[in-house]
């Protein structure tokens, strides 16, 4: 049997052990890298990596991804009636797990096949960026939507202060997720300020901690709730975001989501009178692009006007 065994290996060589990318699939793949402790993710990219994780892509190992399998993907994804947007999307998350690989599993993947792919999906059109949304709600539907938060105020078990969270989230700009993380201790009395903890940054992921200055009402707001536990609106976020969904639904306002209200919030900033940097600071916003592309859609005219007394002082300039 020995002698058999030092033939075949005089013959065949040594074998290698397998390695990792011949064996792990990419669904292993996504399970390591939403496991991973120190990666933090938002309710969108984790919804949207689990239903990829049931795709036929995460049954294929990480050296079996070709460009092919990406574009199949986007094609499967289509059929099932996704758009451009969510594909895009879709893309981005797998990008995330296949850059992660190497630095926080060191499993080999071929990122080249995944930017070729990427590339050619983009100039056809197969994938493309969510377009900007400029939804506001009118003075109107925000009044009712008011009336029936506080109506289901009376019913709630918890006593959750939906209409003040409601009007504090239009006033600070901030997302639900960040008003239900607000703590006491993070409260600056004499600043009338509050540090928002991990506010979302496309660039930094943690530790993206902003003092954001709570004026008018919402400061108000913050003073009107009891002091029970550590955090200001000791609630969930999903429970706030389903209600103001089944009163928005049942008042026939038609798609406004509660992340309009952010919106909402940057332009009563700016109808007020606020600079953009100030607004920012409010918003959280580190691209003044956005906010200028709201401030212009808000103000055309006063463009105009800036433009007609820069010219003006030109000409004078010039004839004196």
């Amino acid at each position: 049997m020995g002698v058999q065994r030092v033939a075949e290996l005089d013959s065949n060589g040594i074998p290698s052990a397998a390695t990792p990318e011949k064996i792990i699939t990419f669904g292993h793949l996504i399970d390591k890298y939403v496991d991973h402790p120190h990666i933090r993710f938002g309710r969108s990219k984790k919804d949207s990596l689990r239903l990829i994780r049931r795709s036929e892509i995460s049954e294929l190992t990480v050296s079996q991804l070709t460009q092919k399998s990406f574009i199949d993907h986007c094609e499967y994804r289509a059929a099932s009636g996704a758009g451009p947007s969510t594909r895009w999307q879709d893309i981005s998350f797998i990008g995330a797990v296949l850059k992660s690989a190497k630095t926080l599993f060191d499993i080999d993947v071929d990122i080249q096949n995944f930017m070729n792919a990427r590339y050619i999906m983009a100039k056809s059109g197969m994938i493309a960026p969510g377009g900007i949304r400029s939804w506001r709600p009118t003075r109107e539907e925000c009044a009712r939507l008011i009336d029936a938060l506080k109506a289901k105020e009376r019913s709630s078990y918890l006593s959750i202060p939906f209409s003040q969270i409601f009007m504090f989230s239009i006033l600070t700009c901030m997302r639900v997720g960040e008003v239900t993380r607000l703590r006491w201790e993070d409260l600056d009395e004499k600043q009338r300020a509050v540090t928002v903890r991990e506010r979302k940054d496309p660039r930094k992921k943690i530790g993206n901690h902003m003092t954001v200055a709570l004026l008018g009402e919402a400061w108000h707001i913050v003073q009107r709730q009891p002091r029970t536990g550590d955090l200001i609106f000791p609630y969930k976020s999903k429970t706030i975001s389903q209600a103001y969904r089944l009163e928005r639904d049942r008042l026939n306002i038609v798609d406004l989501r509660y992340h309009d209200l952010r919106r909402e919030g940057v332009s009563r900033l700016f109808e007020a009178g606020y600079a953009i940097e100030d607004v920012a600071q409010v918003s959280g916003h580190r691209s003044l692009k956005l906010l200028w592309k709201v401030y212009t859609e808000l103000f055309p005219r006063s463009l105009h006007d800036k433009f007609g007394a820069f010219k003006a002082k030109q000409d004078d300039a010039a004839n004196s």
